[in-house]
């Protein structure tokens, strides 16, 4: 199956309370996360998560869904459709 690249951001709107099932979430699929910036985004309260992604398109979708039905945190992520061959 063809991998895609892409980033997803993560929004946790009460961080204590959605944190440990969010890092669990990641964790269960970190063979697919190249990269992760956390910030707790205190002027707005919430804490802000981005990440690079390279997966198959079911792997990303596992990822961002089951992060999606987390109470208080919203997803959004964006997909490279097909990247060029190196050389190419």
């Amino acid at each position: 199956m063809e991998r895609r690249l892409g980033v997803v951001g993560i929004v946790l709107e009460d961080r204590k309370k959605s944190a440990p099932l969010v890092n669990q979430i990641l964790s269960e699929h970190g063979e697919i996360i190249a990269a992760r910036l956390g910030l707790p985004y205190r002027n707005r309260n919430v804490s802000v998560i981005a990440l690079i992604v390279d997966g198959t398109t079911n792997e990303l979708g596992s990822l961002t869904g089951k992060l999606g039905m987390v109470s208080g945190v919203q997803v959004c992520s964006s997909l490279i459709r097909k990247l060029r061959e190196a050389g190419g």
